[in-house]
């Protein structure tokens, strides 16, 4: 059984605090860690999330269905669409409604594009971590295909705006069927390469292979999801396990990897950009012809929903809470990366300093998708943001 970098050392001499962020080059967003090392072997971390908190869950009970739906939508930049096909998903069984059977498959199509476009950045920023940055340039150069496609589709690189709630926006048309089947074409190819280089470049695999170790039954024990969990040998897919949108009409194949590591983080995602390929091919060939939306009330009858979907990072959940009006009572977004962090402070304990920046990159954090809970006292009119301790030691009395 492989083993962490230095973990027989833990335990050994007197330990020192060094605080990691909010502000560091490893981090893409501001987050802060403080870890505690002997020598240059972490033995314990402690992680204080809330830096870019920006209060969405309580924006989103303050605006209508629709304009939560825009708001949704900027929880984030690189799996926007994961966010609002969640949402929409969710105010569609509050509303009773089923999204036309094209609209479905759109909605998959845009899913795994995005998909590919968020595991071609992270292969990008994986490399760079670890000063591999031949890679990361290629990585970047050959995903302005993927969002090349995006653009065509939807007119945006960014928040695309196709979902609504009982469908989607936009068509895919003959022509743009065409294009995306071409540049599929091309892509395939490039990401078999990453996938060659990554598993026979030796300076890759110097730095990955037996580091950030999280075995199959820790990775279940602390309940991780996406590619973080499935290259711990366990597979678990909301596409598969519940399906939504298209996927239920769409073979393809749960991507596990046992090596436990971040290599084999790596390589499920490389593998993951094949299967999305070949997912988007079948639909554009299945695609039923018909209309994308059907018109929806604008007053949500009464009730709870719960929406699930295989994000980029893996499984994210919507809970959504309607009075019957026009606004939302509560909404809660649990994101792939808050779910991550367990995992995350067991994979880093036993690492050595040099190589907590590409176990920390393993999960691909989305801090910002992550730090949205803040706590209103209305009556005193003031509001607060825990700490995950502060979190866990009030909600246990």
């Amino acid at each position: 059984m492989r083993r962490n970098r230095g973990e027989d050392r833990v335990g050994y001499g007197s330990t020192v605090k060094v605080p990691f962020g909010p502000q560091h080059p490893a981090l893409k967003e501001p987050e802060n860690f403080l870890f505690e090392v002997d020598g240059d072997i972490v033995v314990n971390v402690t992680p204080r999330i809330g830096y870019v908190h920006r209060g969405i869950e309580k924006a989103l009970e303050l605006r209508s269905y629709i304009q939560d739906l825009y708001l949704a939508e900027r929880i984030c930049g690189i799996c926007s669409h994961a966010h609002t096909t969640c949402y929409t998903q969710g105010i569609e069984e509050l509303l009773g409604v089923e999204a036309p059977p094209r609209a479905k498959y759109i909605r998959t199509i845009i899913a795994e594009l995005e998909r590919l476009h968020s595991h071609s950045l992270w292969v990008g920023v994986a490399a760079h971590e670890v000063g591999f940055d031949t890679l990361f340039m290629y990585t970047w150069r050959d995903r302005e295909a993927v969002m090349e496609l995006l653009e065509a589709i939807s007119g945006n690189r960014v928040h695309y705006a196709m979902n609504t709630i009982g469908g989607v926006r936009r068509d895919i048309s003959a022509e743009k069927t065409d294009k995306i089947r071409s540049s599929l074409d091309f892509f395939e190819k490039r990401v078999q390469e990453y996938l060659h280089v990554i598993r026979t470049e030796e300076s890759f695999l110097k730095r990955t292979a037996g580091v950030g170790l999280l075995k199959k039954q820790e990775a279940l024990d602390f309940c991780a999801v996406g590619p973080t969990l499935r290259a711990s040998g366990v597979k678990n897919d909301v596409r598969a396990d519940d399906p939504y949108a298209a996927y239920g009409e769409i073979p393809f194949e749960v991507i596990v990897d046992d090596e436990c590591d971040v290599l084999g983080r790596t390589v499920v995602r490389c593998k993951e950009m094949l299967e999305s390929i070949n997912i988007v091919r079948y639909a554009l060939d299945k695609m039923p012809d018909g209309s994308t939306r059907v018109r929806v009330p604008m007053a949500v009858p009464a009730g709870e929903a719960v929406s699930r979907v295989e994000a980029p990072r893996g499984e994210l959940i919507h809970y959504a809470k309607s009075n019957g009006t026009t606004k939302p009572e509560r909404y809660k977004v649990r994101s792939p990366t808050l779910a991550n962090i367990p995992a995350l402070c067991k994979t880093l304990v036993g690492a050595h300093l040099a190589d907590i920046p590409i176990i920390l990159a393993g999960i691909d954090p989305c801090f910002s998708c992550m730090d949205r809970m803040v706590f209103v006292d209305v009556a005193k009119d003031r509001n607060w943001v825990w700490t995950m301790q502060q979190l866990k030691r009030n909600t246990s009395r």
